[in-house]
């Protein structure tokens, strides 16, 4: 689950924070983009004022022992304020250096729930088997609590990928970024992507010594946690030629990380010429959409999503207009009340469309809506739009019975 990407920030000095912030005129161009901004219109809830904060203090201006953070943890590192910025300022790497400073002020200190939290997500192993066991605790939880929780992955998400033996193609050899919650509640997005690529034609792995992105460290001003994750993740896909991620919060902290290419699921079939010689179901469907803010505004791979649902006979795709969800990662943990807030409109969009299935391609935006749904009694399946390319495209999928806890 993450928060948008992961930024070189845990090597910026004060100077460096400086000279980034030096960059922003405070022309406000970017307030009427910012969700946080338009919910409260506050000029602390922009990105202008946050930019603001952290200057004051990278210049010492400011003491962080006299700062509340409160708008800095609100911002939902949406990065949309960077891709309207006339000026190009890097929101992103300002935001985290700030949250960086923070840390290491003393100013923060994580609770046991978000140590806990932290260490789980870097031994995704682990998460995978807690998580199993939450199914059997779930129902006993109170109501309130499990409105404010992702529910628990059902068995089916945490089985074992089938890897069918690839013959060579001299297609170069691909390794599948797996993530940390995705392992966990996107199996079946994870094997859909291995079934397209292995039909493609390319030999396709999954490194066992993989771990999560470090994102999330990222934007908690762990710069030392998220590096150690990244120097994991760089070792484990040495031997690969491409990467290929699903989770549009994770393709950048992967990307800054690795020596091989790393390309987004979907930018990667929009892209083979081997796409279109794929047998196409040709069943009428009518789908929402949705892009998360992370897929719109840092990869930019939501033009190459529809181009591909445009080559698919007898798909009618309903794109809700883009907006924040409000998940942001741990964002929709910590402030529920805001996270539902930001989600309501994009769930009376979904409403109207009558549409029965929404793709989304990030993890915690699928968790959050999908809660946001059950919430309102609706019967829409929310699923990673590989899940659905597959479903039409491949006459096997899904995955043989039974199912196998993966190691």
């Amino acid at each position: 689950m993450n928060q948008g990407p992961v930024h070189e920030s845990g090597d910026a000095s004060h100077a460096d924070l400086v000279r980034l912030a030096d960059q922003c005129v405070l022309c406000g161009l970017c307030l009427p983009y910012c969700p946080t901004y338009a919910l409260d219109r506050q000029e602390s809830e922009s990105p202008r004022g946050r930019v603001s904060l952290i200057h004051a203090l990278a210049e010492g201006r400011m003491d962080v022992a006299d700062v509340d953070f409160t708008h800095l943890d609100h911002c939902l590192s949406c990065r949309r304020c960077e891709a309207v910025c006339p000026a190009g300022v890097e929101y992103g790497r300002i935001l985290d250096g700030g949250r960086r400073l923070r840390r290491d002020a003393g100013r923060q200190r994580p609770g046991l729930t978000a140590r806990v939290g932290g260490w789980l997500l870097a031994h995704p192993r682990l998460l995978r088997q807690l998580l199993f066991l939450s199914r059997h605790l779930w129902r006993w939880l109170p109501g309130r609590l499990r409105n404010s929780l992702p529910a628990p992955p059902a068995r089916a998400a945490l089985t074992e990928l089938l890897l069918q033996p690839s013959p060579s193609t001299g297609r170069g050899r691909i390794g599948l970024f797996r993530g940390c919650i995705s392992r966990c509640y996107a199996a079946s997005a994870q094997q859909a992507a291995i079934d397209l690529l292995q039909t493609l034609g390319h030999s396709v792995t999954r490194p066992a010594a993989q771990t999560c992105c470090g994102a999330q460290a990222a934007h908690a001003g762990n710069a030392l946690r998220a590096a150690r994750l990244a120097a994991k993740n760089h070792r484990a896909f040495q031997s690969v030629d491409v990467v290929v991620t699903l989770d549009s919060g994770c393709h950048e902290a992967l990307s800054r990380s690795l020596d091989a290419e790393t390309i987004d699921m979907l930018a990667l079939l929009d892209r083979d010429p081997n796409f279109d010689e794929l047998n196409l179901h040709d069943h009428p469907a009518r789908v929402a959409v949705f892009a998360p803010c992370t897929q719109r505004n840092v990869i930019r791979s939501d033009d190459a999503l529809r181009r591909v649902l445009g080559r698919l006979p007898g798909v009618d795709a309903v794109w809700l207009e883009t907006g924040c969800c409000g998940a942001a990662g741990d964002h929709m943990l910590r402030f529920p009340e805001r996270a539902a807030t930001l989600r309501e409109p994009l769930l009376q969009q979904l409403t109207d469309s009558g549409c029965d299935q929404l793709l989304v391609a990030n993890i915690g935006c699928q968790l959050h809506l999908q809660a946001g749904i059950a919430q309102r009694g609706l019967d829409i399946r929310v699923r990673h739009p590989v899940e659905f390319i597959a479903e039409r495209l491949l006459p096997s999928f899904p995955s043989p019975e039974p199912p196998r806890m993966a190691p």
